[in-house]
Protein backbone atom coordinates (compact mmCIF):
# COMPACT_ATOMS: atom_id res chain seq x y z
CA UNK A 1 0.00 0.00 0.00
CA UNK A 2 1.49 3.91 -0.71
CA UNK A 3 1.78 6.34 2.14
CA UNK A 4 0.99 9.74 2.40
CA UNK A 5 4.99 10.15 2.13
CA UNK A 6 5.11 8.38 -1.02
CA UNK A 7 2.35 10.01 -2.82
CA UNK A 8 3.77 13.55 -1.71
CA UNK A 9 7.73 12.41 -3.05
CA UNK A 10 6.08 10.88 -6.26
CA UNK A 11 4.32 13.77 -7.19
CA UNK A 12 7.34 15.99 -6.34
CA UNK A 13 9.85 13.85 -8.39
CA UNK A 14 7.35 14.95 -11.17
CA UNK A 15 6.78 18.16 -10.41
CA UNK A 16 3.28 17.68 -10.55
CA UNK A 17 0.62 19.99 -8.56
CA UNK A 18 -2.33 17.95 -6.31
CA UNK A 19 -4.62 19.23 -9.15
CA UNK A 20 -2.30 17.77 -11.55
CA UNK A 21 -2.54 14.65 -10.48
CA UNK A 22 -5.88 14.53 -9.15
CA UNK A 23 -7.02 15.18 -12.96
CA UNK A 24 -4.50 12.14 -13.96
CA UNK A 25 -5.81 10.14 -11.11
CA UNK A 26 -9.21 10.66 -12.05
CA UNK A 27 -10.26 11.45 -8.46
CA UNK A 28 -10.98 15.51 -6.77
CA UNK A 29 -8.76 18.22 -5.82
CA UNK A 30 -10.06 17.48 -2.17
CA UNK A 31 -9.44 14.04 -1.98
CA UNK A 32 -5.52 14.03 -3.11
CA UNK A 33 -5.26 16.43 -0.41
CA UNK A 34 -6.86 14.41 2.36
CA UNK A 35 -4.66 11.97 1.03
CA UNK A 36 -1.03 13.83 1.27
CA UNK A 37 -2.46 14.57 4.52
CA UNK A 38 -2.50 11.88 6.03
CA UNK A 39 0.03 9.81 8.48
CA UNK A 40 1.19 6.26 7.04
CA UNK A 41 -1.32 4.66 4.75
CA UNK A 42 -4.42 7.36 4.09
CA UNK A 43 -7.53 5.66 4.78
CA UNK A 44 -9.45 5.85 2.05
CA UNK A 45 -10.47 2.85 -0.92
CA UNK A 46 -7.99 0.86 -2.37
CA UNK A 47 -9.53 1.99 -5.89
CA UNK A 48 -8.34 5.29 -5.14
CA UNK A 49 -5.16 4.45 -3.92
CA UNK A 50 -4.95 2.11 -6.85
CA UNK A 51 -6.34 5.31 -9.28
CA UNK A 52 -3.20 7.53 -7.66
CA UNK A 53 -0.62 4.60 -7.60
CA UNK A 54 -1.42 3.97 -11.84
CA UNK A 55 -1.26 7.90 -12.50
CA UNK A 56 2.14 8.12 -11.27
CA UNK A 57 3.63 5.28 -12.52
CA UNK A 58 2.25 5.66 -16.34
CA UNK A 59 4.34 8.88 -15.54
CA UNK A 60 7.86 6.85 -14.76
CA UNK A 61 7.32 6.96 -10.82
CA UNK A 62 8.01 3.36 -9.49
CA UNK A 63 7.52 2.52 -5.62
CA UNK A 64 9.80 0.77 -3.25
CA UNK A 65 8.54 -0.74 -0.06
CA UNK A 66 9.15 -3.10 2.84
CA UNK A 67 11.20 -1.30 6.30
CA UNK A 68 11.97 1.54 4.05
CA UNK A 69 8.94 2.84 1.39
CA UNK A 70 10.32 5.09 -1.09
CA UNK A 71 9.97 6.55 -4.73
CA UNK A 72 12.04 6.89 -7.37
CA UNK A 73 11.84 7.74 -11.28
CA UNK A 74 12.76 4.68 -13.90
CA UNK A 75 15.56 5.35 -16.40
CA UNK A 76 14.03 6.03 -19.78
CA UNK A 77 15.50 2.70 -21.21
CA UNK A 78 12.85 0.93 -18.22
CA UNK A 79 9.56 2.42 -19.69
Amino acid sequence: MLTSDQIRAARALLRWSARELAEKAEISLPTVQRLEAAEGIPSTSVKTLMAVQAALEAAGVEFTNGDAPGVRLRKRGDR
